[in-house]
């Protein structure tokens, strides 16, 4: 195979960068002076290429340097014309993996290894995939105070070929640890349990949440040499959250070595007292919650049908008080404002929790945040802890509301209160939904002008955050006629800030897990909305030739389409439109006297093109423009991905025709 001079001058270039990163000249001169050492010094012969390269070979230098040497290709667009790139824009299909990195001798690390899966029987039957074969991969999520890690995908099979390693720092000044060098005794006391999640991603990209698990890592702490193995048994989530679905084999090795290791019989007592320690906490707050519900109780029976959450089940299966599933979140510089937290949130997926039968009844599933943040999608509740975690962390004072929809169905939303006494809805789904309350008065004379409410909800049972707890208990528990005074307990009946503090402020019971910090994008948005636009023309100019129609594309045209989606996205975000003059007046340049311009502009929050193009059919108005019939017919389209953290992305789409109109 011949490659054009460009080429082989790019991939030579790339060789010699990575032997240059791996330091493979230095080790080359190290064999070399140990094979003239061992080789040489009796008889005094010549050292050949071969004897050298057989040297290399030994050491597995030259198996490292393949190893390194990747070359990717996209799986999923296999046998499908790829879009042209610029030679200079390298992309990276894989996630980044840090090959090396600087540690702080001065630091404490616990080094986690993944060697390998077992058991997981689901995967039984499953062929070995093909090389080159797309099939469905296992991904592992890691987190750790503060710290996020993500595993390479492998294929699924009965035993995953897990091989990853993980270096978790322990001792942290960022989370106010001194900076001496951490003892076994200190970080006994460190509860903070290494959060692992389980994510399934099928070959279409659609992820499944498979396990959820708090590994216990102190037990490292008692172990010979600072080494023990360990095998996780993971169980499902939701309905299967007392069903295996396999093992994890894992080594955990503290670096640097400790000097003095713990007994087993101190770090078993630790554990024993901390699980009672939660234990208790968790069973003052039980008996306070009855206490507290009964009183609710006697102020109507009617109350009794309101929906007034005090505990929710995670994935595992667990009751926790709802008030832990919040906590304020700073984004960091990953979000600017509290309405692009709103839009960020939105575009991460909206799935319900899956139910194993019919009957229509709703599996209940709060997810933990890494879980939701994992899998990129979630039920609307995982959707408003979240917006109210970031809120709260923008320093609004911001709520999670338990009500319903039209038809009694259950929802959450959120709910913001002004200095000024202003309540704002905010719907977490849609994000660019804001709804101003303003209250019905019942006692008003029916001639009396009353505000007419725009927003969706029709009861409103409770309102929380990770401090505060109310429970609605005015006569009438719908949204219109509910006056938002949270200091009249005549109106909303509080909980006791202590109790709520005792069981879902951070660290307080072992059971409540840390909170993760959000990761930026790892999607390069300008080379998605590329390959997505050269896709949908390939599928649209197939479509076409099926029904016996030549396709001609128009540029200039789709290039003037991506200021529109620029302008809806902002839109979205901020609520303000902008630049539609600016659009209209380029179109009516861009369309000749006597032609006719139609566009249809689509939103999508994933970036599979075969998906949306089936979408787009479906819609008569996009169908008309796809299938255009008529006089030098130019069709146009422009995709524009907008990158948000978690990798989640907005989706904008336009496709346009101008044809003469022919009367």
């Amino acid at each position: 195979m011949s490659l054009p001079p460009e080429k082989a001058s790019e991939l030579k270039q790339i060789i010699h960068q990575q032997l240059l990163k791996m330091d493979v000249h230095g080790r080359i001169r190290e064999v070399l002076a140990e094979t003239i050492r061992e080789e040489l010094a009796p008889e005094h012969q010549q050292l050949s290429t071969e004897d050298l390269i057989r040297a290399l070979r030994q050491r597995g230098i030259i198996d490292d340097v393949m190893k390194e040497l990747k070359f990717v290709t996209d799986m999923n667009e296999m046998g499908k014309t790829s879009a042209p790139k610029p030679s200079t824009h390298f992309v990276d299909r894989d996630p980044p993996v840090l090959k090396k990195t600087n540690i702080d001798p001065t630091r404490r690390y616990l080094y986690l290894q993944v060697l390998g899966g077992k058991a997981f029987l689901e995967h039984l039957q499953e062929q070995e995939p093909l090389p080159g074969q797309i099939c469905s991969t296992f991904t592992l999520c890691l987190h750790f105070r503060n710290q996020r890690f993500r595993s390479k995908p492998v294929p699924c099979a009965c035993e995953p070929d897990f091989q990853d390693g993980f270096l978790l720092e322990i001792h942290k000044e960022s989370l106010g640890d001194g900076s001496k060098m951490v003892d076994a005794t200190t970080m006994l006391s460190i509860c903070d349990p290494v959060h692992m999640v389980l994510i399934k991603t099928d070959t279409f990209g659609e992820t499944t949440l498979v396990a959820s698990y708090f590994l216990e890592w102190r037990s490292v702490l008692a172990a010979e040499n600072g080494i023990t193995n360990v095998a996780v048994e993971l169980l499902g989530v939701g309905t299967e959250s007392k069903v295996s679905v396999g093992v994890l084999n894992i080594r955990l090795e503290m670096y640097p070595p400790l000097n003095k290791t713990l007994s087993s019989e101190i770090t078993s007592t630790q554990f024993t007292l901390e699980r009672q320690k939660t234990a208790e906490k968790e069973r003052l707050f039980l008996v306070y919650a009855k206490q507290w519900w009964r009183e609710y109780l006697q102020i109507r029976p009617t109350h009794n049908a309101r929906l007034v959450k005090i505990f929710a089940q995670d994935e595992n299966g667990v009751n926790r008080p709802v008030c832990s599933f919040v906590r304020p979140l700073r984004a960091g510089r990953l979000l600017d404002t509290p309405r692009q937290a709103a839009r960020f949130v939105s575009v991460l997926g909206h799935e319900r929790a899956p139910v194993i039968g019919g009957g229509g009844g709703k599996q209940e599933q709060w997810c933990t945040l890494l879980a939701f943040l994992c899998r990129n999608k979630g039920d609307c509740e995982d959707h408003a802890t979240l917006l109210c975690s970031l809120l709260l962390g923008f320093g609004l004072e911001a709520f999670v509301c338990v009500g319903t929809k039209a038809k009694g169905v259950p929802h959450t939303w959120v709910m913001t209160c002004g200095s000024d006494g202003t309540i704002t809805f905010w719907e977490s789904l849609t994000g660019h939904s804001r709804y101003i309350h303003r209250p019905i008065n019942p006692d008003d004379p029916p001639l009396a002008e009353q505000p007419k409410p725009l927003y969706p909800y029709r009861t409103i049972g409770c309102i929380f955050n990770h401090e505060k707890f109310f429970g609605n208990c005015q006569p009438s528990d719908a949204v219109e006629v509910c006056v938002f005074d949270l200091h009249d307990e005549s109106k909303w009946k509080p909980m006791s800030g202590e109790a709520i503090k005792s069981v879902c402020a951070p660290g307080a019971t072992s059971s409540v897990p840390p909170f993760p910090p959000l990761c930026a994008s790892t999607i390069d948005a300008a080379v998605t909305s590329n390959e997505m636009e050269v896709q949908l023309r390939i599928l649209v100019s197939e479509h076409r030739k099926d029904l016996g129609l030549s396709t001609v594309w128009d540029d200039q045209l789709s290039y003037l389409l991506s200021q529109a989606l620029a302008a809806y996205e902002l839109e979205r975000t901020t609520g303000v439109s902008a630049g539609n003059e600016e659009f209209q007046d380029a179109v009516r340049r861009a369309v000749p006297d006597g032609h006719t311009f139609k566009g249809f502009p689509i939103h999508f929050v994933h970036r599979n093109a075969r998906r949306v193009f089936a979408t787009c059919l479906r819609s008569p108005f996009c169908e008309e423009i796809i299938c255009c019939r008529g006089d030098q017919v130019r069709l146009a389209v422009r995709v524009r991905v907008f990158a948000y953290p978690e990798s989640a992305c907005a989706v904008w789409i336009m496709f346009a025709c101008k044809y003469r109109s022919v009367l």
